[in-house]
């Protein structure tokens, strides 16, 4: 039977075909770890520190992927995404074998996988939406990540409910990975039509100069610190949650209310059509995911951990759709080595999250104390970020 074209599916399934994409890719490639994190470490084929760099190696993944995309554009992205998939899939079913040894090259993988889906699939569904006349509503693919670490979190908590093993959740996720993948794989056919937004685009960048290089430059380094400021609380929450309420009922919703987070933030993402200067919005959210992290260290209760987490979450994929907008905005005639460039200084803050982490808790004097003051550096460097993008506003105003 042959396949069918993407041109015979209407937006709205490119778009549900995109989010779960990226709910594949991201909320079970890359985040379901967190969620099963706490059964690890109860099964004991863990520990703190091993999970630090178990994490620090899917970020790596996830850079080395991010700079594989900033190379020439493969001719079949649909093809790239699809492999992608697939690749996720196996590789998170292949946590469930008793060979720890190999988990580390599995994360690693599973990384460079979930940066290749993210970036093809961004890129494919948003043209697709572009050439079908709407493109505003291609930012709805960014609710996919949220609504992975959702599900993937109520069902962690499900899990460690039954007292099941992290090795029956990671199969379980891999399963579930592979039902997604089987429900959107007609829709990335081979065939692609972009040529009607890659025009577009060609207008506009005909029409623009390239900013300077240290607005570039600023930029991304903001874009960078933000990469570090949120992976700690997104790597380790339901373990400092642990650590601080221990027995709580209510400690494994926590982070479904991050994903909750996300996927408001790119709803709001969707919306902000008539902002002049995106560089307002992502100073935003910046205050707001910093006050995210802090009130987990100054209401360390039930409430706190719920506020900030929601807090944490709502700017997550909020600030990588201002941020790429921001990007095409300054260096329209290179606005994909510049986009790579945010990237990769994204993932590298990603990277050195964890390990840090790993280094305070080894120095702290219990495991509370050390988490304490992670989140303390966290919140302080979304501060910086924060306070970049106030410098950029007052030297770089917007005159387009």
């Amino acid at each position: 039977m042959s396949e069918t074209s993407p041109l015979q599916y209407d937006h709205s399934r490119i778009v549900l075909a995109g989010g779960l994409a990226l709910a594949i890719a991201m909320g079970i490639g890359r985040f379901a770890f967190t969620p099963l994190l706490p059964m690890m470490l109860h099964d004991g084929t863990v520990s703190l520190a091993g999970a630090s760099w178990l994490a620090s190696a899917n970020y790596i993944g996830y850079l080395v992927g991010a700079l594989f995309c900033t190379f020439k554009p493969l001719p079949n992205p649909t093809a790239i995404i699809r492999t992608g998939l697939v690749s996720t899939l196996v590789l998170t079913l292949g946590m469930a074998v008793p060979w720890a040894a190999a988990w580390p090259l599995l994360r690693f993988a599973a990384g460079v996988a979930s940066a290749l889906v993210f970036v093809y699939t961004s890129g494919w569904c948003l043209s697709q939406a572009a050439w079908r006349g709407h493109a505003s509503l291609g930012a709805l693919i960014y609710t996919g990540p949220g609504a992975g670490i959702v599900l993937t979190g109520l069902a962690a908590s499900a899990m460690v409910a039954a007292d099941w093993r992290a090795s029956i959740g990671w199969l379980s996720f891999g399963l579930l990975a592979l039902v997604l993948t089987m429900h959107i794989w007609p829709v990335f056919h081979v065939r692609n039509t972009m040529s009607a937004a890659i025009a577009a685009h060609a207008v506009r960048a005909g029409t623009a100069t390239d900013h300077s290089a240290l607005e570039v430059a600023l930029l991304s380094l903001a874009y960078g610190i933000a990469g570090f400021g949120y992976i700690i609380t997104a790597t380790f929450l339901p373990v400092i949650a642990r650590q601080t309420l221990p027995g709580s009922a209510w400690l494994d919703l926590f982070w479904p209310i991050l994903g909750c987070g996300v996927i408001s933030g790119a709803l709001f993402a969707s919306r902000m059509r008539q902002v002049r200067d995106l560089r307002l919005m992502l100073l935003a959210c910046y205050l707001i995911q910093a006050a995210g992290v802090a009130l987990s260290l100054a209401m360390p209760s039930l409430l706190g951990f719920a506020m900030g987490s929601l807090l944490v979450g709502l700017p997550i994929t909020a600030i990588t759709y201002f941020g790429m907008q921001e990007a095409r905005r300054i260096r329209p005639h290179h606005d994909a080595s510049t986009i790579g460039l945010l990237t990769a200084l994204y993932g590298l803050g990603q990277i050195l999250g964890p390990p840090m982490t790993a280094y305070l808790l080894k120095l702290a004097a219990t495991p509370t104390a050390g988490f304490d003051l992670a989140l303390k550096i966290a919140a302080g460097s979304l501060l910086l970020g924060a306070t970049l993008f106030a410098v950029l506003l007052r030297e770089y105003p917007v005159t387009e």
